[in-house]
């Protein structure tokens, strides 16, 4: 990455600008601001977050919004209530509250004599996330958004929820965020009242968790700020950004072919990062993109980001299964329109264990098969071992840690799996394959885990996409219902949405089981799954390549220069597999150490650390059990404190189990401490 010392523009830096709200609390900003803005107004740019701008976010927010403010943009980094600096207590995401202070946010920012009364906003996950809910609320200072790993539809693609399956993360989230909400803000900002701002947020924001478990379907909790709910709401013109390791890509396409207004998509090969610091690689000059699309919509300057496809997306070479890559070899791609015109969808009927795949002709989806379809009806019959699913990584990737896939054959020994023959030709796809299957199973309650891998000649298995679903919700999110044993029923899968090229001798491979934990939490019940594979095919969005791709290019990465950091302790990333052969037991160990550092210019010490753990004893499905425990610590000259957070969920056939407890401390002494104890009714999860 190129650090750029000199900018158009010089920069004044107000770490902590109030900004009232109408019941007299007040968020905390930081601003950036671009010298004579006050006599020569400009437009702002808004990162809305909870992640403590002041130490946690300092150093990503120093490289990249005095760029824009050295451009000549007023930018603010922006806490939510109840976090940082900010006052107040955080209760749970994107509630109206915050949305509302949003809102007031950008009016007062508009009034001042800095800015034009034009706004941007941009943020990653959560800010994407609240600037879609915040543009959908049509706020008249508002021109544009650019939303970063963001989702439209809170139940189907966020952290909670997959397929109507619950997800681990929902578990490591709710445990991270535990441990954020109970951060005191600095006492440097906000004088003596630190403390009982403190016993506030730990009193006071809850056990997240607990409310998410309570909502296992696609219910009025989760269509609250989903913007699919109306996608018309979202009238402004938006930057769509994610990166295929990451879990919020499929929104993309899907915002792409639904919003109204001017919209773009970029999709690289990136995890949950900003794309000038995305991993796996290229990272790309982001920053300078993000300048072409404010010039047009904030200044109405003619910068040619409006002629630009509609979609510019990284097709993905094959590569060896592995879990952290520095660079995704592949190239750029284009498609002026989506959905897009160009792509067909290759029908690949089930056979016992092959994929009837035929790479010269695509098939109308509508239509029943291909070649070599079976003349019996025969059922194929699985039950999956619960360690299907330790080689899973992540369902969010960082791409820091070592948490993608890795190599899938250990995965299919457990699984129903069906190969193509080698290829005779290359096929790129892009978009989501889709998965129909006619299956029939023995409880009430059940899932499929639905994978689509790359097999090289040497027999390595690359995990390409996936898909969950649980069955119960074959129908409808909204209103599942119980499965009738022994009744066959038609069922269809998306997989996540990828660009990829399988090249010529290679073969797909598509792979069925019925638990893929500790990725997602498995059915109450051990469940065998009959497929039939003469109603079974798996759908391909095949693409071939276009003139618009070779016009595809970016710029190398730009930013500020970064935070003066002083390392005290070195990161420490593991992601450790054991089998206990003796007792029977297997364990995934997830540690995620950002080590100990000092912020130079506020002299303010930081460490954090969160370890997960999941942990099964052979197939008992009720042994199944995870755990994640964060501590945050913060320290200047005598001023020392520290939050540390425990949870665990464990469940049987009926009910999940959490215990989750909180301790905070100043210097050695504990000031508050609370255990939390809560069974939570499965409702067909």
């Amino acid at each position: 990455m190129e650090i750029v010392t000199h900018f158009p523009r010089s920069v004044r830096e107000h770490p902590d600008v109030r900004i009232p709200l109408p019941d007299g609390e007040t968020l905390s900003a930081r601003l950036w601001l671009p010298e004579g803005s006050e006599a020569d107004p400009v437009p702002a740019i808004v990162e809305y977050i909870p992640y403590r701008k002041r130490d946690l976010t300092a150093g990503r927010d120093a490289r990249m919004h005095p760029y824009f403010a050295g451009h000549g943009y007023a930018c603010l980094r922006i806490d939510l209530r109840g976090s940082g600096d900010s006052d107040g207590v955080l209760r749970d995401e994107y509630l109206p509250q915050e949305l509302d202070d949003g809102v007031e946010a950008l009016r007062w920012i508009a009034a001042q004599p800095w800015c034009t009364g034009r706004i941007g906003m941009i943020g990653k996950s959560w800010g994407g996330f609240n600037g879609l809910q915040i543009a959908a609320k049509q706020p008249p200072q508002l021109a544009t958004i650019v939303s970063v790993c963001s989702s439209d539809d809170r139940y189907t693609d966020d952290v909670h929820y997959m397929g109507g399956c619950l997800l681990s993360d929902n578990l490591s989230w709710a445990s991270v965020m535990f441990a954020y909400n109970a951060c005191p803000p600095d006492p440097d900002i906000v004088g003596e009242r630190w403390r009982s701002q403190w016993l506030l947020r730990l009193r006071e924001s809850g056990l997240w968790l607990d409310t998410w478990l309570r909502h296992p379907h696609r219910d009025a909790f989760w269509r609250h700020a989903s913007v699919c709910e109306d996608y018309s709401r979202v009238q402004c013109p938006v930057m769509l950004v994610s990166g295929w390791a990451d879990g919020y890509s499929n929104a993309v396409l899907r915002m792409l072919e639904h919003l109204p207004g001017p919209r773009q998509g970029l999709i690289g090969p990136w995890g949950h990062r900003y794309p000038h610091e995305g991993l796996p690689g290229p990272a790309i000059g982001f920053l300078q993109e993000c300048l072409r699309w404010w010039g047009k919509w904030l200044r109405d300057e003619n910068t040619g980001i409006d002629r630009e496809p509609m979609l510019r997306a990284w097709m993905q070479d094959s590569v060896p299964p592995t879990t952290s890559y520095d660079v995704r070899p592949g190239r750029w791609v284009a498609e002026v329109t989506w959905p897009s015109r160009h792509i067909d969808i290759l029908a690949c009927p089930l056979e016992r264990g092959r994929l009837c795949l035929d790479a010269t002709n695509a098939r109308d989806p509508k239509a029943p098969g291909g070649a070599s379809m079976p003349t019996a009806e025969e059922a194929l019959t699985v039950q999956s071992p619960l360690g299907v699913g330790l080689f899973a990584g992540k369902w969010c990737s960082f791409s820091a840690t070592p948490d993608l896939p890795h190599d899938q054959r250990a995965e299919d020994g457990g699984a129903l799996v069906f190969d193509s023959e080698p290829l005779p030709v290359e096929i790129d796809i892009l978009g989501a394959p889709t998965v129909e299957l006619e299956v029939a199973v023995d409880r009430p309650v059940a899932m499929v885990a639905v994978r689509l891998s790359d097999v090289a000649p040497n027999g390595e298995a690359t995990r390409v996409t996936y898909g969950l679903l649980n069955l119960t919700h074959h129908k409808s999110h909204e209103q599942p219902e119980a499965l009738t044993p022994g009744q066959r029923y038609r069922v269809r899968i998306a997989l996540n949405d990828v660009a990829q090229r399988f090249p010529e001798g290679h073969r797909l491979r598509l792979s069925l089981s019925t638990s893929y934990w500790p990725l997602a939490w498995p059915a109450p019940e051990p469940v065998v799954l009959k497929v039939y594979p003469h109603g079974s095919r798996l759908l391909l969005p095949r693409r071939a390549p276009r003139p618009e791709d070779d016009r595809v290019d970016f710029e190398p990465p730009e930013a500020a220069p970064p935070l003066a950091i002083t390392v005290r302790e070195p990161r420490d990333y593991e992601w450790v597999v054991t089998r206990d052969l003796a007792k029977d037991v297997s364990q995934l160990r997830v540690v995620k150490d950002e080590g100990a550092y000092r912020l130079d210019d506020i002299d303010l010490e930081v460490s954090r650390r969160t370890v997960e753990c999941y942990d099964n004893r052979g197939n008992d499905v009720h042994s199944v059990r995870g755990e994640a425990s964060t501590t945050m610590a913060f320290g200047r000259g005598d001023w020392k404190v520290r939050v540390e957070t425990r949870t665990v969920l464990r469940a049987d056939a009926t009910h999940f189990h959490v215990h989750a407890q909180i301790d905070a401390y100043e210097g050695d002494r504990r000031v508050f401490s609370e255990n939390y104890q809560r069974a939570i009714e499965r409702d067909l999860v």
